[in-house]
């Protein structure tokens, strides 16, 4: 089992799943998820290298804030988080809303980020996802966005079937184990809990301008691989095209939304080579 610590960084304490020795790989969860989203790939990955695995600001078991849930600020606490371990260099693995700080800490710090792994989610306003978005976004991007409390008014109460059903549907079906399905429940559970979690959606615009920004000055160079899935499938890497000097995509036949939950041997099997792909500093 990873150790479970508590560490402040940049104005908020981050609960961080720690597990192994060697290169450090950094994982970064997304929405309705824990670090848990990443049990099965810490457990795989542990043997090789030091993987961190944070609730990001906020979310789990994180300390939350009134403020701060933009890409440019999640990325500044991942940066924050890797110094206060001690941690030079490192790979950075985002999925949903772990994907724009993951894209933005590699874009701003490309000698700290060694490789970039992204998934299932896209980058703000930029061109690519034309077809994605060509009947609007997801749904529940506008409910959590509306009349301000208004989400967390409807879903106090009724947290466990509205986290259910993005398990549900983020595995086609298949479900998530109870154990793990039971943890992201009680993390989403009352009405502060939702207010933060929304809090990642109402500053989507803000994050969408500090990518703009921030590409008109720099280019990605990190080495980064796309994954997609279903529903978002090769979206994100067509957004990552025109940007990143060095990109390969891949997209996972037959895997929802979750990916490290739905398909984590497929996706271990791409992460494995790609990590290794270069030699690493042992931090």
């Amino acid at each position: 089992m990873p150790e479970l610590r508590r560490i402040p960084v940049n104005g908020v304490e981050l609960n961080v799943a720690l597990a192994g020795s060697g290169p450090a790989v950094l994982l970064l969860h997304g929405f309705p998820h824990t670090w848990e989203l990443w049990t099965d790939i810490v457990a795989d990955l542990s043997d090789r290298y030091r993987v961190i695995a944070p609730d990001l600001r906020g979310f789990g078991a994180s300390g939350g804030a009134t403020s701060g849930y933009d890409a440019g600020t999640l990325a500044d606490d991942a940066t924050a988080l890797l110094a206060a371990l001690g941690v030079s260099r490192a790979a950075v693995v985002g999925i949903d809303a772990g994907t724009p700080p993951a894209f933005l800490l590699a874009l701003r710090h490309p000698g700290l980020v060694r490789r970039l792994v992204v998934m299932e989610s896209l980058l703000g306003r930029l061109p690519g996802a034309e077809d994605f978005l060509a009947d609007g976004p997801p749904w529940w991007f506008g409910f959590h966005t509306a009349a301000p409390g208004l989400a967390e008014t409807v879903l106090q109460g009724h947290e466990a079937a509205y986290v259910d059903w993005f398990l549900r549907t983020g595995t086609l079906g298949d479900g998530v184990p109870p154990a793990i399905r039971d943890a992201f429940v009680r993390a989403y559970t009352g009405r502060d809990a939702l207010s933060r979690a929304f809090s990642y959606y109402r500053a989507l615009p803000e994050s969408a301008a500090q990518i703009e920004r921030a590409l008109t000055t720099t280019r990605l160079t990190v080495p980064t691989m796309a994954l997609g899935a279903w529903p978002v499938g090769s979206a994100l890497e067509n957004q990552l095209r025109p940007v990143t000097d060095d990109l390969t995509g891949h997209v996972i036949e037959d895997c929802g939304h979750i990916i490290p939950l739905h398909r984590p041997h497929a996706l271990l099997a791409l992460l494995r080579p790609f990590l290794a792909g270069e030699d690493a500093i042992t931090t």
